[in-house]
């Protein structure tokens, strides 16, 4: 049986929490890497450097690397630089590196710096990533001739095309050749796609746009970049890993993802949460803190969400949401039967944003439904901690769902999903009607407002029965899903990817597997 010594791992995402977040990516790429420490592996990431983490004295940015040149398209080079920072972890502290790129001579801002604020990161266009990835992969050698990555993790389309740059432009760099590469899909919806008019932009040979490596229907695409180039693909659930090999979820890409799951090359690891980060028995966002053996401060909880946001005082079931207002996440479905949903005993507390139609719809709920509905259009961290914790159940009909976290946050703190089963959500939910011992929450299969109705009225029907109810709540709260079981998976994940490139590069192994 072999063990594992200490791996190098620099990860690479384009939100990182704390710093910057706009979903799910941001927690996997705050957290894995503190899990991964814990293992003993020796973490890095990189992410760009946007103005407002460099701006806020929290974090302690300090000079990293002042100036290098990075080659882009044809006959350009940008000046980049490296900052620093770190997320502290109680196995020590993980280094962060922030990367950017100095403004060039007529005053044009560097590619990072229009990002005000931590959800308004992104910039949908070829230069700033295609930058960053190849930066990045210039930073490796001057950063410390000690330290020589064994995986580069990329996560999502904004890192796609490293594995490319690594392959086209590094065989011989010995700070980066010899590492293997892991690309993570977190939504195959979005894939950084652009037409053949921008490739030159990427600086890649021509040999690239082609079907075996980056083109995609006449265009290009960073996420094909990491899906042909990588060692190893995954995603963030088993059950998304086998559903976008379909026509249904697969983008357009399913040929691509039965290829890679023929050849070995994919598979699907559940993310999971920062078990720290959120405990109902710690968090001091909470009106009260509770346990799963004791749930009195829970009742406090859900009594002050009904003061703050005007709802009714009572026992009626309260119905959390905390998520982005779009029709993958079931909005068509609770658009058609939140009028038929209201007569039943119950509340409904929605936070967050996004299409525009469905903010003011709810907005407007909210007026005519005064004191059984309430709606927030924010980002705001702390009250969606006090929705985790204040409702009794939390709704998330997905269409479709590569993972989902609010189902795991919402189990941790005592709330009783009712989920649709796709993705991770089928992953990580188990229907009561089951009698499993892992049965946590409701399940529904067919994608109509009808049977969405039914599971809730299933649910409403439970919550009757008090003590049935926090049988099903707590046995929620026991589970774990954190990320020290998920970060085991990543550990076996880098060992095969290392294997492979060693195979690839026909040499042994590096030193971080030993018999």
């Amino acid at each position: 049986m072999q063990s594992t010594k200490r791996l190098n791992v620099l990860i690479l995402a384009a939100e990182v929490a704390p710093f910057a977040k706009v979903g799910g990516l941001a927690d996997v790429a705050g957290a894995l890497p503190k899990a991964l420490k814990e293992l003993g592996h020796d973490v890095r990431v990189a992410m760009p450097c946007y103005k407002m983490i460099e701006a806020d004295p929290v974090y302690a940015v300090q000079e990293c690397l002042p100036g290098f040149p990075v080659p882009t398209s044809p006959g350009k080079v940008e000046t980049a630089f490296v900052k620093r920072t770190r997320i502290c972890s109680s196995a020590g502290d993980v280094p962060v590196y922030l990367v950017g790129n100095k403004p060039d001579k007529r005053g044009k801002k560097g590619y990072f710096e229009e990002a005000v604020g931590s959800t308004s990161v992104y910039i949908y266009a070829v230069e700033p990533y295609a930058f960053f990835a190849r930066a990045v992969l210039e930073m490796l050698p001057r950063l410390s001739k000690s330290w020589v990555p064994d995986v580069i993790h990329c996560n999502d389309w904004h890192t796609g095309l490293l594995p490319a740059y690594l392959q086209a432009f590094y065989p011989k760099s010995q700070a980066a050749s010899r590492a293997s590469t892991v690309f993570t899909i977190h939504n195959l919806a979005y894939q950084g796609t652009f037409p053949k008019s921008c490739w030159d932009a990427t600086g890649l040979p021509a040999s690239y746009f082609s079907f075996e490596k980056l083109e995609f229907y006449g265009q290009w695409s960073f996420m094909k970049s990491g899906l042909t180039c990588s060692d190893r693909v995954n995603t963030v659930s088993e059950s998304y890993a086998i559903e976008i090999q379909t026509a249904e979820y697969g983008c357009g890409l399913e040929g691509m993802m039965r290829y890679l799951n023929g050849g070995g090359r994919l598979s699907g690891i559940l993310n999971g949460i920062d078990d720290e980060e959120f405990d109902p028995a710690t968090d001091p966002r909470l009106a009260a803190n509770y346990t799963a053996d004791n749930l009195k401060g829970k009742a406090k909880c859900k009594s002050e969400l009904q003061r703050e946001l005007e709802l009714t005082p009572g026992d009626s079931m309260i119905i959390g949401m905390v998520t982005r207002l779009a029709e993958q996440k079931g909005f068509d479905l609770i658009y058609s039967a939140v009028e038929r949903l209201l007569e039943m005993p119950v509340q409904i507390v929605l936070l967050g944003t996004g299409d525009r139609n469905y903010e003011q719809y709810f907005k407007r709920l909210q007026t005519r439904r005064k004191g059984q509905v309430a709606v927030k259009t924010a980002f705001d961290v702390d009250l969606a901690q006090r929705i985790y914790s204040g409702s009794d159940a939390f709704l998330m009909p997905s269409r479709f769902e590569p993972c989902g976290l609010g189902q795991l946050i919402s189990l941790r703190y005592g709330t009783v999903p009712i989920v649709r089963a796709v993705g991770g959500l089928a992953d990580t939910v188990t229907d009561v009607t089951t009698n499993s011992p892992a049965a946590n929450g409701f399940t529904f299969h067919e994608y109509t407002p009808e049977t969405m109705l039914a599971t809730i009225r299933r649910a409403v029907d439970l919550y009757s029965d008090r003590k049935l109810w926090n049988c099903v709540a707590t046995r929620g709260m026991k589970q774990d899903w954190s990320w020290s079981r998920s970060a085991k998976r990543y550990e076996a994940l880098y060992l095969e990817a290392i294997k492979s490139r060693a195979e690839a590069l026909g040499a042994p192994e590096p030193n971080a597997v030993a018999a």
